[in-house]
């Protein structure tokens, strides 16, 4: 049995009287800053359910047998993140969450309905600790962009997994949102990441804030899609060898816009159909599809064979051949066509240009100096499209 002396049970006493008195300080402010964390947790909701750092803490804190001073703030925190949890969960979207009266003044419905964290988003943990991207996103790829991603989302021809959102300002912009909320209406996960991690999923290239994991776009086959009738005389634009993917993606912009009836691309030593593309085409990838060929010679020998005509384009400066070659703006289309048009260095390949029946030119308004004397192929295509669909509204 131990035995004290007087002066060291009045230090043990001193001892205990501290220690008591700076646990129920400590419980006063524990429970002051969770009264504002609740509130401010209405606001700025972070769901402790996707939170593997508050989880951590949570277990380390439960298996302690000693609370020390970060285990009690853990304490508050712990009881916000589950208010923020039975918060989101009750959340219909474009409702606000249960909030005390006194809060319904702090905050706008216009604000909230145009707030970014009305989405239940995760926020991704910085890039060191956890790659963004899981091992599962190697099926997958990076549509970046506002426009490619909205369209990625809505129009249906891609599995979107996850959206990725720049955090901060930029992320309350109207584009921005509109994307988050076509996310959110279709059960896409939405991250708040940083700038950084942004570029890297990009590449560098230009992603305006959001990015999207999706499925990879391909190219379509004969009667994967339903083929559109109208009373037009349909025009097909036929591509043999498009390399750059900017290039791709300008050609099927304008092809769009113009009212092309179908693009068709050679499947070998063409690019794929890329998010590069995809950005390049400012989204019209994702809207409008583009069918692939092994063979383009077999392609165009059937539909000679069904009445159509095979135009092919030449540069201003092309050598003499049997097939005459005609000026854009002179030419005339009356019946089915299908406007062939070759890679960006040496054009059509000799078995194609042996299959038309017709060769178009641009000519230029100018004196050309040597070495510059063709448009850019996505230049070229897009004033070749307008002269034949002009041409065509004109006879119709």
């Amino acid at each position: 049995m131990w035995v004290f002396s007087i002066a060291h049970q009045h230090k043990l006493l001193l001892v205990l009287s501290r220690r008591a008195h700076k646990s129920a300080s400590v419980s006063r402010v524990g429970s002051q800053f969770a009264s504002y964390r609740v509130t401010a947790s209405l606001l700025w909701p972070q769901d402790s359910s996707i939170n593997p750092v508050a989880k951590r803490r949570r277990r380390v804190s439960h298996t302690s047998g000693v609370q020390h001073k970060p285990a009690v703030s853990d304490g508050w925190q712990d009881g916000e993140r589950s208010v923020q949890s039975k918060a989101w969960k009750n959340e219909i979207p474009g409702q606000k969450p249960n909030q005390r009266r006194g809060d319904d003044s702090r905050v706008s419905p216009e604000l909230r309905r145009l707030c970014l964290e009305d989405f239940p988003a995760e926020r991704e943990r910085p890039a060191g600790q956890r790659s963004t991207l899981d091992s599962k996103a190697e099926s997958y790829e990076i549509v970046f962009g506002i426009a490619p991603c909205l369209l990625a989302l809505t129009q249906g021809r891609r599995k979107a997994r996850k959206l990725f959102v720049k955090d901060g300002e930029a992320s309350h912009r109207a584009s921005v949102l509109k994307v988050c909320e076509e996310a959110h209406l279709r059960g896409v996960q939405v991250h708040r990441v940083s700038k950084k991690d942004l570029d890297k999923m990009s590449s560098g290239r230009v992603h305006q804030g959001v990015c999207l994991q999706a499925s990879p776009l391909s190219y379509l086959t004969e009667g994967s899609a339903p083929e559109r009738k109208d009373n037009n005389t349909p025009l097909w634009l036929v591509l043999e060898g498009i390399q750059d993917p900017m290039n791709l993606g300008a050609i099927l912009r304008s092809a769009y816009f113009l009212g092309v009836d179908r693009v068709a691309s050679s499947l070998h030593y063409s690019c794929p159909l890329s998010p590069v593309v995809s950005k390049a085409s400012s989204g019209v990838m994702e809207v409008i599809g583009v069918y692939g060929y092994e063979n383009l010679e077999d392609m165009l020998k059937l539909k000679v064979a069904q009445g159509w005509q095979v135009v092919g384009t030449v540069g201003a400066e092309a050598e003499e051949s049997q097939t005459p070659v005609t000026q854009c703006s002179d030419f005339q289309m009356t019946k089915p066509t299908l406007l062939l048009m070759g890679g960006e260095g040496e054009g059509l390949s000799r078995e194609l240009l042996s299959l038309c029946q017709a060769l178009l030119t641009v000519p230029p308004g100018r004196e050309l100096f040597p070495g510059i004397e063709s448009l850019n192929v996505s230049v070229a295509a897009g004033v070749l499209l307008h002269s034949l669909l002009s041409s065509r509204r004109s006879a119709r």
